[in-house]
């Protein structure tokens, strides 16, 4: 199978730069979550204020501690490398500290950081980097079972709930894989496919490349991207949903989200099950027998007797099991998938 696989140094140091909101440090807040014993501490520069719970450190106290691996860990809109980072940035790589980034703009292409990086002896290493020979899509139904996470909008915890359901199934010795589809999934995972990266005519094929023919009793829990009624965005969801061909979707959901966000229109999130009916019929063009088998929600501003209300509301709106993967776990969900699929 044809992936992109890393291999990154521990211990990590998360790098957040200058960016001013959480949301864009989902790439850093990610891999503080779900690989912890590699994180020993994070870099704030200028006005930032994104905490990870991570020690802030200096270039020289990053170099005490040990660490091998500078994490790049912000996913701005364009995923642009700012100028404004280059400084510590080549205090490192001359310090022979290699770096890694899932940003569109390469590492590579920096001149100073390759001269750098080359001086000091450290790896420059660019995620994003989607692995070449991708086919197009052919729309052959594959052997094995699929869950793909798709959601309302960007950054609404597919990534989250993929890892969460997957660790899950593996608790009750069920056979599966994660299948990571975006930079934060790959760092954590170490391979995957960075969909958003492939070029248009190759994204179901790279799909289809990241979950092949499997055993009858294997799931591949498909790491979803985008959103289908994201303006910028819904292209790759589509090949990303058709080249999956998945037996089943969860649904993920912001709380607070209302309308899309990260663009110039004010554009409505529509109601949750006209959102499930219109990514079902776009699901069902490769496998006809898709269904939709939970809702997870990202509920952290809701209380803990908010977030119990409203999942139960979900729950008697939709007749799906509606969790928060972090708050409450994936495990109705799983039940009800399993049941599904026995």
């Amino acid at each position: 199978m044809r992936e992109t696989t890393i291999t990154l140094q521990p211990p990590y140091l998360v790098f957040f730069g200058d960016i001013r909101t959480q949301m864009n440090a989902k790439t850093g807040l990610g891999l503080v979550q779900w690989a912890p014993d590699r994180c020993v501490g994070q870099m704030n520069i200028a006005r930032c204020t994104v905490e990870s719970g991570l020690p802030e450190m200096s270039v020289a106290e990053a170099l005490g501690a040990g660490v091998k691996t500078v994490v790049i860990g912000v996913a701005p809109t364009g995923g642009q490398l700012e100028e404004t980072w280059l400084p510590p940035l080549l205090e490192f790589a001359s310090a022979g500290v290699d770096i890694a980034a899932g940003l569109h703009s390469r590492l590579t292409d920096i001149p100073e950081l390759v001269a750098a990086a080359g001086d000091g002896g450290a790896n420059l290493i660019d995620v994003r980097v989607p692995p070449t020979g991708l086919p197009c899509g052919s729309g052959r139904r594959r052997t094995g079972k699929r869950l793909l996470t798709v959601g309302t909008d960007c950054s609404v915890g597919k990534m989250y709930s993929s890892l969460a359901l997957h660790r899950e199934l593996l608790r009750r010795n069920v056979n599966a894989t994660f299948r990571a589809t975006g930079q934060t999934g790959i760092l954590i995972a170490g391979e995957g496919i960075p969909i958003d990266a492939v070029v248009a005519d190759f994204i179901a094929g790279a799909a289809e490349t990241l979950s092949p023919d499997n055993e009858s009793d294997h799931w591949d829990i498909i790491e979803g991207q985008g959103s289908l009624i994201h303006p910028s965005y819904a292209g790759v969801t589509l090949g990303l949903i058709h080249g999956s061909q998945p037996d089943a979707l969860v649904m993920c959901h912001d709380v607070d989200r209302s309308f899309i966000k990260d663009v110039s229109t004010r554009l409505p999130i529509p109601a949750l099950d006209e959102f499930i009916e219109t990514t079902l019929s776009a699901a069902r063009l490769t496998n006809p027998d898709c269904i939709c088998t939970g809702i997870a929600v990202n509920t952290s501003t809701l209380s803990e007797n908010d977030r119990a209300r409203y999942l139960a509301d979900l729950q008697q709106q939709t007749g799906l099991p509606a969790v928060d993967p972090v708050a409450t776990g994936t495990s109705a969900v799983a039940d009800y998938m399993l049941e599904r699929f026995a």
